[in-house]
């Protein structure tokens, strides 16, 4: 039998991982794809990392939970074309999360409003949720 958890129960995990995130957490943007696991070495170049906010994430509602606030960089750090993210603890080594990246409108884990970056470039995430069934 597959276990299954009450919806409370996942919008109490996914809120705990928020806090787990820290409340500065780094999120870059990075070509290629992703490694295997969040364990797994860097890939990648990076095209971008900012600093979440303290509050990152709005509260978990019905087994979801999405970005808070504007997730954006006035700068970007290099030319290349957005593969995937990663997202770290505050000490910017710790990965935690990991995933695809699209255009808007794509399917990505998370998707921002340009995959092509160009250094000095402003960029913004337009939609990242974390959801469990």
């Amino acid at each position: 039998m597959t276990l299954q958890a009450s919806v409370l129960a996942r919008n109490a995990m996914l809120d705990a991982f928020e806090t787990y995130g820290s409340t500065t957490p780094v999120l870059m943007i990075r070509s290629g794809a992703p490694p295997a696991t969040p364990e797994t070495s860097d890939s990648g170049d990076v095209l971008a990392t900012l600093t979440l906010d303290s509050d990152w994430m709005n509260a978990a509602s019905d087994a979801s939970k999405t970005m808070k606030g504007t997730w954006a960089d006035s700068s970007a750090d290099a030319d290349g074309t957005a593969g995937h993210f990663r997202l770290y603890l505050a000490n910017g080594t710790t990965c935690i999360l990991q995933g695809t990246v699209t255009a808007t409108g794509g399917n990505g884990d998370m998707t921002v409003q340009n995959l092509s970056f160009a250094t000095g470039q402003p960029f913004s995430v337009t939609t990242f949720t974390l959801s469990l069934a």
